[in-house]
C-alpha cells in the first residue's frame, strides 16, 4: 500500500495544504538518548520546492528538533488525513534551524505570519516521500486553532520570551546544544 517518491509531488503539496495539523519527528545519535515527536499546528508549514520544506517553529517547554538538527539533521514530517479520503504523507530529510539573524531569516520569515512566539524557522531538504492507506485514522472535525500560545507569549511579552528561551530552549532533553545555544547571552 506504501508508495514512494525522491519528491514532493503536486498532489502531496494539495494535501500538505489541507491539513490543519502536522508531526515533527527527530532523534539524536546517541542510542540512549530520547526520539523527540511534536505535533504542529497553525499555519505554520511551507513547501519551498519538491525537495525542500520549512515550518515556522514556535517557543516551548523544549528545543529537541534544533538540538537534533545541530547533532545530525534527520528529520521526518507527517500529515495525516482526518477527513476526506485517508491518507498518511510522510517526508523524510535533513535539516537545519534559521534563527532570525542568519542570511536566510528575511526570505524565509516572508513566508509566515510570524508570532510574538516565533522561535526559528525549521528547514529540510526532502530526499524520501511516502504515502501510505492512513485506513485506520479516525475522523476528526477541525473546530479551530487554540489561542494559548498567543496569550501565553503576550503575558511573557519580548524580555519574558527572551529569559524562557535562556532557561528552557538552549540545551535539548539529553543535554544537546540547540542553535540558540551561543546566540542567547
Amino acid at each position: 500500500m506504501a508508495k514512494f517518491s525522491d519528491g514532493i509531488l503536486p498532489q502531496h503539496s494539495e494535501f500538505i495544504d489541507k491539513q490543519k495539523m502536522f508531526f515533527v519527528a527527530s532523534a539524536p545519535l546517541n542510542a540512549g538518548g530520547h526520539v523527540n515527536l511534536s505535533p504542529k499546528g497553525i499555519d505554520s508549514f511551507r513547501v519551498l520546492s519538491p525537495n525542500k520544506v520549512a515550518y515556522m517553529d514556535i517557543i516551548g517547554s523544549g528545543n529537541e528538533t534544533s538540538a537534533h538538527m545541530l547533532e545530525n539533521g534527520r528529520v521526518t514530517f507527517m500529515f495525516c488525513a482526518y477527513d476526506g479520503p485517508p491518507n498518511i504523507l510522510r517526508l523524510y530529510g535533513k535539516g537545519y534551524t534559521v534563527l532570525p539573524g542568519d542570511a536566510e531569516w528575511e526570505n524565509l520569515s516572508g513566508l509566515f505570519e510570524l508570532q510574538l512566539a516565533t522561535r526559528q524557522i525549521i528547514v529540510a531538504e526532502i530526499d524520501k516521500v511516502q504515502t501510505s492507506c492512513g485506513f485506520s485514522v479516525p475522523l476528526y472535525e477541525y473546530v479551530g486553532e487554540r489561542d494559548h500560545a498567543q496569550k501565553w507569549a503576550a503575558s511573557k511579552g519580548v524580555d519574558g520570551l527572551e529569559s524562557y528561551k535562556k532557561e528552557k530552549n538552549r540545551v535539548s532533553l539529553d543535554g544537546l546544544p540547540t542553535a540558540l545555544f551561543g546566540r542567547l547571552a
